[in-house]
């Protein structure tokens, strides 16, 4: 496929992929994503032909005109939406699939000094929300969502979620690539269990023993000062 058509399908995505598109103008001045991925391109296509210097240098001039890092010799298959963009960073040796959505402050990095393939493989239909981490050589399944702010240094299978930190893989259901509201909610399950402990632990009390009182106390006092913190903003 030429780099051309490879460009077009990029400028298709956008039109595909994002609800606030409303017309072609707007590719020009609200998109850096595309013209990250459009400079990319063409570095691409210049760092296989052995220029590899002369990439490097469009793709750092691309860093500042977009504030995303992306590295000439990934590899990144067709119709890839990066949406918003900033402080995305793609590493050397990433494979990116077909039909993949990346999100801003998105890493794709390496965990290791050694050559040779050090950064994750991005299977197609994998949509990465904002600020998560991949890390390492590992490979994210096709379909698969990751969730905002995890971070993943395992593999993923196909059609799976992942969310949390470290991330933890989670089957789902629903395949949209938009349906950030869907993910589950691991701190919430976290609450529930907790509760249900607190729950058993003041049936058990059946005595006055005053250590076990105030130990109680301490743990009720801990729960509410928790409870405050989260409201701060």
């Amino acid at each position: 496929m030429s780099i051309w058509t490879l460009i077009k399908k990029d400028f298709e995505a956008v039109k595909n992929r994002d609800p606030a598109f409303k017309n072609k103008v707007e590719l020009l001045y609200a998109y850096p994503g595309v013209w990250a991925l459009v400079n990319y391109r063409i570095a691409n296509k210049i760092y296989k032909k052995g220029f590899k210097r002369f990439a490097r240098f469009i793709m750092s001039i691309n860093q500042f005109l977009t504030n995303m890092d992306i590295h000439p010799g990934a590899n990144i298959g067709e119709n890839v939406f990066i949406d918003h963009g900033i402080g995305v960073v793609i590493g050397e040796t990433a494979i990116i699939g077909n039909n993949v959505t990346i999100y801003q402050g998105v890493t794709l990095g390496g965990v290791s000094l050694s050559p040779g393939k050090r950064h994750p493989t991005i299977e197609d239909d994998v949509t990465i929300g904002a600020g998560a981490k991949i890390l390492g050589d590992i490979t994210i399944g096709k379909g698969s969502k990751i969730g905002a702010n995890s971070v993943v240094v395992k593999d993923v299978p196909p059609y799976s979620t992942v969310v949390g930190i470290p991330g933890k893989i989670i089957k789902r259901q629903d395949y949209s690539p938009l349906a950030h509201n869907k993910l589950p909610d691991i701190e919430k399950e976290l609450f529930e269990y907790l509760m249900d402990r607190i729950k058993v632990l003041e049936e058990a009390i059946t005595n006055n023993d005053k250590d076990i009182i105030e130990k109680d106390e301490e743990i009720e006092k801990k729960y509410r000062d928790y409870l405050e913190a989260l409201k701060y903003k």
